[in-house]
């Protein structure tokens, strides 16, 4: 059943840590390897995120040229990305499609090394509103070994690809190693729903600051512009702040975001942060604790 109040004009009036209003948090998608493509069955290369889609490549072969913007994402972004994060001791939360992760040992390393935290972005990169609930079922729990196989350590959150199914939420808390979801863009702090008679958490995401927003024709076309849009987007939510807690969600992407004359918004970006007091620069998993022990759900505050 569809939610259309959330907390209305009744918004949460506690803090995050340090008496912040507004927490942070940068999410980095990592999908490189485990789009469709013809060598895994799919009949199709990938067509979603990649610099220009005008290639009119025939039925049956790959897209060679889609095929290597993804791997850019693997072989340079990545590793751009990586060093930013690391130079500046950030946190930061990995949105991990668990195949990329088996093809790319490298990179599963160097985030093995790190305390980032792992949200499971299914198994591949494929919508899950195409599979039957057997299907999804499998991929649930397939994303989520295969994940902590890989790293050494399980993801504590699940975020599909685009929109989830009908069936995907119950289907996560059913799996019981996930501790909330982000297959929301609702609201700007957590919130606790009931699914199948017991409480579950969810924190939202973004797809509105979100690097995408640099390959989608929104208007966002360079690092000024993409720099401006976050910058102005943290502002009116410091001021909001004040009174109610917000949350801002900063999706990237290896393949995007990685680009030297891209990566430099986000540069400008976490420079501002680095300036304001009213900040909390956070995993997903710790704003997830920090809203399970100040926010608990109804039946678990007795």
């Amino acid at each position: 059943m569809r939610d259309f109040i959330g907390y209305a004009n009744r918004p949460p009036t506690t803090r995050w840590p340090n008496n912040a209003g507004v927490a942070v948090n940068f999410v980095l998608n990592y999908e490189e390897g485990s789009e469709y493509s013809l060598a895994d069955g799919d009949g199709r290369s990938e067509s979603a995120l990649i610099e220009v889609n005008a290639a009119r490549v025939p039925p049956g072969s790959p897209d060679l040229a889609s095929q290597s913007m993804y791997e850019y994402g693997s072989r340079v972004g990545f590793w751009r990305v990586y060093r930013l994060f690391r130079e500046r001791g950030l946190p930061l939360t990995i949105f991990a499609a668990a195949l990329a992760l088996e093809r790319n040992a490298e990179v599963a390393k160097a985030i093995a090394e790190t305390d980032w935290d792992l949200v499971a972005h299914g198994y591949r990169w494929i919508e899950h509103y195409h599979l039957d609930e057997a299907t999804e079922r499998e991929h649930i729990a397939k994303a989520y070994s295969s994940i902590e196989a890989s790293i050494g350590r399980a993801p504590q959150g699940w975020y599909c690809r685009y929109s989830p199914t009908a069936n995907t939420r119950r289907l996560v808390v059913e799996h019981g190693g996930f501790g909330y979801d982000s297959d929301a863009y609702n609201d700007e702090v957590p919130y606790w729903v009931e699914v199948a008679g017991a409480s579950h958490l969810v924190l939202p995401y973004s797809l509105v600051t979100n690097d995408a927003k640099i390959l989608a024709g929104g208007g966002i076309e360079n690092a000024a512009d993409y720099a401006q849009f976050l910058i102005d987007s943290f502002d009116m939510l410091a001021a909001e702040g004040r009174t109610t807690p917000r949350m801002m969600s900063v999706g990237l992407h290896p393949r995007v975001i990685g680009h030297p004359g891209r990566v430099v918004g986000l540069i400008k970006f976490l420079d501002h942060i680095a300036r304001q007091a009213d900040v909390w620069i956070a995993r997903r998993a710790d704003i997830a604790a920090h809203w399970r022990a100040v926010m608990p759900a109804l039946g678990d505050a007795a």
